[in-house]
């Protein structure tokens, strides 16, 4: 999902372009005189931002502790440490330094959409939604693009506005399989299976593989082992059938979840979680595999004399 879209970065993704995207935004801030006036917390953060950059993780961590520490008032070393928290999958932490940000700064668009992706990460689907919500009040261009809201609302159990919020996302990027495999995920408990078939978004060309066995999967018109066959096909390097595979064993998962056969999906997303890639879909991977848990938990809890 998201493949226009600058998302959550973890190791492994494009992280420059969210560094930039950060230096942008931070610039423009410090333009507007946000920043203490004091020329060196200003070099302080530029230089924390270059380390982060430059994969000096524990230095940049360190200068920005110093910067806080300086000027506690100022929300953007709060967002940078937070970035990097979640860039490391630290999602408590991360959450605590949006949130602190928020406090200082409160009509930010963006903090409130880092917030809400580290809030689902946690598994907090609800909270994810009301940051996912704030953000695109306080800027409505966001809503269109937000797949991320459209998959907390699936876990939510709002098909409907799941539905609504993939439908969108089709007038951002038509190209993209998994929107119309999440809509249609919305739809099934909806209408039914059948229906949800017959109506699943027409997308273009997706070159992700194996998307396009993926979506004829949902569609109806594939058996589940066609799918790990095309990831597996052409002889990939070991770090692309890594990344084949996760998507593959995801959203097989799903759809033995839709389908109603619970120990083949758990098999799947299980399969899924342990092939840990640097995307925000590995972190839906995991929280489902959480839930899943949590509900087995639950049943053998209230099985037990």
């Amino acid at each position: 999902m998201g493949r226009a879209a600058i998302i959550l970065t973890h190791a492994g993704e494009p992280a420059m372009l969210l560094r930039l995207l950060v230096l942008t935004c931070l610039g423009a801030t410090w333009a507007c005189g946000v920043i203490a006036q004091a020329d060196e917390p200003q070099a302080t953060l530029d230089q924390a931002v270059l380390a982060w950059r430059q994969g000096k993780i524990d230095q940049a961590l360190e200068q920005l502790d110093g910067i806080i520490k300086a000027s506690p008032q100022t929300w953007q070393p709060y967002y940078v440490r937070g970035l990097i928290h979640a860039g490391q999958r630290s999602y408590l932490q991360a959450y605590r330094d949006f949130s602190s940000a928020i406090e200082r700064e409160p009509n930010q668009a963006a903090l409130y959409d880092q917030r809400g992706s580290v809030a689902f990460c946690q598994g907090n689907i609800e909270q994810s939604i009301r940051d996912f919500d704030r953000a695109i009040e306080l800027d409505p261009a966001r809503e269109r693009g937000h797949w991320k809201r459209g998959i907390s609302y699936y876990y939510a159990g709002e098909y409907a506005k799941g539905q609504k919020q993939f439908e969108a996302y089709q007038t951002y990027d038509d190209s993209d399989v998994e929107n119309a495999v999440w809509r249609f995920l919305c739809m099934v408990p909806q209408v039914g299976l059948k229906k949800a078939q017959q109506e699943m978004l027409r997308v273009g060309p997706d070159r992700r593989v194996p998307m396009r066995e993926i979506y004829e999967l949902y569609a109806g018109r594939l058996e589940p082992d066609e799918v790990l066959k095309a990831a597996r096909a052409g002889a990939p390097d070991e770090q692309t059938l890594h990344h084949r595979l996760f998507y593959a064993h995801l959203y097989l998962g799903l759809y033995y979840e839709v389908i109603g056969k619970p120990e083949q999906a758990r098999r799947e997303i299980e399969a899924a979680d342990a092939r840990k890639i640097g995307h925000y879909m590995w972190d839906v991977a995991h929280v489902h595999a959480q839930r899943m848990k949590a509900a087995a938990k639950a049943k053998d809890d209230q099985a037990s004399p």
